[in-house]
């Protein structure tokens, strides 16, 4: 039986009416973020997200982790749907403009602790592992390939930037991931009741979040994470290029605000 909205449609009806409203917002306003910095990093965010989310998704749907119902998708590339492709660039723009409305730079260098960028990827590192472990168990499977998928991105952000992202921007990063969050989980929720897309039992733990997967729950938080940590990290970068002057990460100037906000 068809479903009774296609995965086209339901991009239609759900994640573009929002987008256009938030990046309207986000132009319009005077408070708001946009131009050459923001935009440039969340080109960059797309094209990572498109590269190094297609060789996993086309990974888990041959498995049998989700599949789509009758009649949902136009057709695929690989083993994806070409509506999931889009759902790769649609979500980043999604999250990143509702994070341009209150998108802020903090003032503090470059050049954090060499124990805090060990720390901060070591964090990644060990959710890789433990996401390697899980992958060895059927009913773990989906949780495991998204933790050891998701691990060497939060390694990455956390080892440039764990020190500011705890210490200078805590509250704008749980503002930024609260809200769009929430909403793909409650339209995840729709689609799945739709029968657009379904989650396997046999790859999953069982264990649900608001009537979704938990796993799902995870997947869209996780993704919001890359997106979010990224663009402020990008911001936080392109704030302070006389840190790149002279000899870089190293320059008097870095040190001495380093010392002073230590």
């Amino acid at each position: 039986m068809s479903v009774p909205l296609t995965y086209m449609e339901f991009h239609l009806v759900f994640i573009l009416p929002p987008l256009l409203v938030l990046g309207w917002f986000a132009w319009r306003r005077d408070d708001a973020s946009w131009g050459r910095a923001p935009l440039s990093g969340l080109a960059i965010m797309l094209f990572l997200a498109v590269v190094y989310t297609t060789p996993w998704t086309n990974v888990m749907i041959p498995r049998g982790v989700w599949w789509y119902g009758d009649g949902a998708v136009l057709g695929t590339i690989w083993y994806t749907p070409i509506e999931e492709y889009l759902f790769f660039i649609l979500q980043p723009i999604l999250t990143a403009f509702w994070l341009f409305q209150f998108l802020t730079v903090e003032d503090r260098s470059l050049l954090i602790p060499l124990s805090h960028r060990l720390a901060g990827a070591a964090g990644g590192l060990a959710i890789c592992v433990l996401g390697y472990f899980l992958m060895g168990t059927t009913s773990t499977f989906y949780l495991g390939s998204l933790l050891f998928w998701a691990g060497p991105i939060l390694a990455i952000q956390w080892a440039f930037g764990i020190t500011y992202l705890i210490k200078e921007v805590p509250r704008l990063l749980a503002v930024a991931l609260v809200v769009p969050t929430l909403y793909l989980w409650t339209v995840d929720r729709i689609a799945i009741g739709l029968g657009i897309w379904s989650i396997s039992e046999t790859h999953t733990i069982g264990l649900s979040l608001l009537g979704l997967p938990v796993e799902e729950a995870l997947f869209f938080f996780l993704t919001n994470v890359f997106l979010v940590q990224g663009i402020v990290l990008y911001m936080w970068l392109l704030d302070r290029p006389y840190e790149f002057a002279g000899v870089g990460w190293f320059s008097e100037r870095a040190q001495a605000v380093d010392s002073e906000r230590a």
